[in-house]
């Protein structure tokens, strides 16, 4: 838990969720600045941004100098299981991910981790991807980070104005609605999504992974919650 304002690392935000999170971010006066490391440009401009191009994640002897001095980071980055080998998807998922967090937690002692997991994740489940973000998410928590946040969010309703929605949230975002009364646990938006990864870091959470009724509670809640360690 933090009583200061967040100096915080973003990874993927040219991907739907990382996109959203950035923009909750550069919106909120308790977040000073932000470092968005991404495969190519992101498109934003603010007072608040920097960025880093980085094209091999799993090299990052260049840049370590510039990652330090954070106390957080939201790290977006991920891709799709669906046409992907299970190696391929083992290494972009679990590899990368520890690489990055393992220097992180090297570099910033301390720090809040934010891992962008999803819903259905389970380190003992039968979908291969599940078992991956499971993995991911248990290994995670054995960093010397201060605190790790998991959080599995399900379908999210995308930030009006933002260009990197995926495809089914363009065509069939209509449905959204429906799907958030016939199953309210399974719904948030990108903007609660961002307001929460915010919230657990400056004032802590009793709970490692965030569900989506969480996520919703934690943004519909204003008073604070504090957690000690």
């Amino acid at each position: 838990m933090l009583n200061a304002s967040i100096k915080l690392i973003v990874t993927g935000a040219t991907g739907m969720v990382g996109e959203g999170v950035l923009h909750e971010c550069l919106l909120s006066p308790e977040v000073e600045s932000v470092l968005s490391v991404s495969r190519k440009p992101c498109g934003v401009q603010h007072p608040k941004l920097r960025e880093i191009i980085l094209s091999d994640f799993f090299d990052l002897s260049t840049i370590e100098s510039r990652l330090q001095g954070y106390n957080a980071c939201f790290f977006c980055l991920g891709v799709s299981a669906v046409g992907m080998s299970k190696t391929m998807y083992e290494k972009l998922t679990y590899e990368l991910t520890m690489k990055f967090a393992g220097v992180l937690s090297r570099l910033n002692p301390g720090m809040t981790f934010c891992y962008i997991s999803g819903a259905g994740t389970d380190s003992e489940g039968k979908l291969h991807w599940a078992r991956v973000k499971g993995k991911t998410e248990n290994d995670l928590r054995k960093l010397p980070f201060g605190e790790v946040y998991l959080f599995r969010p399900g379908a999210l309703k995308p930030t009006k104005g933002l260009k990197n929605a995926l495809p089914f949230y363009k065509w069939l975002g209509w449905l959204l609605p429906l799907l958030q009364i016939i199953f309210p646990w399974r719904v948030s938006s990108l903007a609660a999504l961002g307001r929460a990864m915010i919230h657990v870091v400056i004032r802590g959470y009793p709970k490692k992974v965030i569900e989506v009724k969480d996520i919703l509670a934690i943004d519909n809640n204003p008073t604070p919650i504090t957690h000690k360690p």
